[in-house]
């Protein structure tokens, strides 16, 4: 006979609810309202797999009122998008979302200051596979994880996971908040390529959207009104509204509930306990504008990831250090800023010294640790840098040379870097014009050498990064500053006595034995790239400085 299963629907508003599903050859079973607001029923069911939906009386505007509808369960784990239904899973007389076993789970992975993330794109990042099972997919990610340490990688940020229409999206229109992307492949092939990624060390972050969904979003299928504000939530805003948006400031006093808070919080808790992930990007943090509901969600999903590291990190553009700890909800946040001033100042066409020491120090800009601010030259939204060059006259080897001098600010300053798929060998594909049309990365590009030398240039920056705790520190002194030569030097430290010091030569023009007075003391420097040991006469140091040209001197 089987087990009784029981199906839940959250909907307090609607007079009427009924399951329908392959169990009942599509037929009708009745659903009792109680009043908690939950439509239930309990069918028996054998061990195995189904399809079901629910079909209730909507209360959004856009039908008649009362009408019946069929709706995707907002809270199913697996759906058919073409069949428009969702599919539950029955073993041993429980619901599961798939069989996986996890392998990796006490595996240490590196704290927040440690991190340098790799932003991806699931599709794009493996559309070069030859092997279908791979090609697009989670698969193909776990069979270029190697390449990622090789790199020096620590930290991946998936782009969307969720369900979307179609199969291919960037996803930031999410339709079905539990269900994960089909056309990726199973819940199971990400469980592995999350477990895959602890194997090795690398911690999974996952970017949520939780401003806004899709448009046929089970939940304003059901009642729009609800979950969502009726009209716009910034009027005068039209350009970042992306679809309708969930209305965090809703209390049903009669359930002493935030629905939208407590649906979204159900949301996080799920993917840190079934997924593992280690991290949430939070997308449109500036347009959600609600720091109440960040402070009490990012505290529960620390609750949920209980011992591990856990990193909940805003999009807010512009940037704000409002949004961090101590004064905001949020650990880190993208920091737009950096790339707004680095661009211009590696294309040539600005510098302004003062600005440059804002986002190489973000104290300066009311950041208080190294942890809250992440870095980028390029992201899914933004141009590549070599593009930006492209756009500014500058090709060849020109480029690759300050592509590298734009790598070395990256990182050697305060915060955490992050690199856009392909930057480390210099994709320059143009920034997608569309979200739905697939951008694959050319992998080919590391065959030719400027390529591979900035791989490799990237490399040994990560590496250098990641052995000497200086450029993981709160620390940062600039102790030489030369507008007319446009040179910036500058050192990192921290307790352990590791000692780096940074000199960027921001001019066209080669300096020959340039002299740096008040260079920090020691025996002997190494010159990083040049592999070679240095000293200071007199606290000074003379040195070559080739045009847009960064020298990394350690502390031997």
């Amino acid at each position: 006979m089987g087990n009784l299963i029981e199906f839940t629907l959250f909907a307090p508003r609607n007079q009427g609810a009924v399951l329908i599903g392959s169990f009942s050859d599509w037929q009708e079973i009745p659903m009792q309202k109680g009043e908690d607001g939950y439509f239930r029923t309990q069918i028996q069911l054998k061990d195995g797999v189904y399809q079901y939906k629910f079909r209730v009386q909507t209360k959004s505007p856009n039908f008649a009122p009362n009408e019946w509808i069929d709706v995707i369960d907002p809270k199913a784990t697996d759906v058919n998008e073409t069949e428009k239904h969702a599919i539950v899973r029955i073993k041993d007389g429980q619901r599961i979302v798939d069989t996986y076993v996890w392998q990796y789970d006490e595996m240490l992975l590196p704290d927040n200051r440690e991190l340098v993330i790799y932003e991806m794109h699931v599709a794009d990042f493996t559309g070069d596979e030859v092997d279908p099972d791979k090609r697009g997919k989670y698969l193909g990610v776990i069979a270029k994880l190697d390449y990622l340490c090789e790199l020096g990688i620590n930290a991946i940020e998936l782009m969307p996971v969720n369900e979307y229409p179609g199969n291919y999206s960037w996803g930031y229109k999410v339709r079905h908040y539990f269900a994960t992307e089909s056309s990726y492949g199973s819940t199971e092939d990400l469980k592995r390529l999350i477990d895959e990624c602890h194997a090795r060390g690398i911690r999974v972050f996952m970017d949520a959207i939780y401003n806004h969904t899709d448009e046929e979003c089970p939940l304003l299928l059901i009642d729009r009104n609800y979950w969502y504000y009726e009209h716009k939530h910034y009027p005068e805003d039209p350009d970042n509204y992306w679809g309708p948006e969930f209305n965090y400031d809703n209390y049903d006093e009669k359930l002493n509930v935030k629905p939208a808070w407590k649906y979204i919080g159900d949301v996080v808790q799920f993917w840190i306990q079934e997924y593992h992930i280690d991290g949430i990007r939070f997308d449109a943090v500036r347009q959600l504008a609600n720091f109440e509901f960040f402070n009490w969600l990012t505290k529960q999903a620390k609750k949920h990831a209980a011992s591990k590291h856990f990193y909940n990190i805003a999009e807010h553009i512009p940037d704000t250090s409002t949004v961090v700890k101590p004064d905001g909800p949020l650990d880190g946040c993208w920091h737009e800023s950096f790339r707004y001033f680095v661009v211009p100042y590696i294309c040539g066409k600005s510098f302004e010294l003062e600005q440059l020491k804002e986002i190489l120090d973000p104290r300066k800009q009311g950041y208080a640790t190294a942890t809250n601010t992440i870095n980028y030259l390029a992201t899914h939204d933004r141009q590549r840098l070599l593009r930006e060059l492209g756009d500014a006259g500058i090709f060849d080897a020109e480029a690759f040379k300050r592509a590298k001098l734009a790598a070395a600010l990256l990182m050697t300053a305060m915060g955490i870097p992050m690199l856009w798929m392909g930057e480390e060998f210099g994709e320059y594909q143009p920034k997608s014009e569309s979200v739905t049309q697939p951008q694959k990365i050319t992998w080919s590009l590391l065959t030719s050498d400027q390529n591979h030398n900035l791989f490799k240039y990237y490399q040994k920056l990560i590496a250098l990064r990641q052995q000497n705790l200086a450029l993981q520190s709160d620390n940062i002194e600039f102790f030489h500053e030369d507008t007319n030569n446009k040179v910036l030097a500058y050192s990192r430290w921290d307790k352990q006595d590791s000692h780096i010091v940074v000199v960027v030569n921001f001019s066209a023009v080669n300096l020959t034995k340039y002299e740096i007075p008040n260079f920090p003391t020691a025996e002997y420097w190494q010159d990083w790239f040049g592999n070679c040991e240095v000293e200071t006469q007199e606290d000074t140091l003379v040195t070559d400085l080739p045009g847009y040209t960064a020298k990394i001197f350690v502390w031997q």
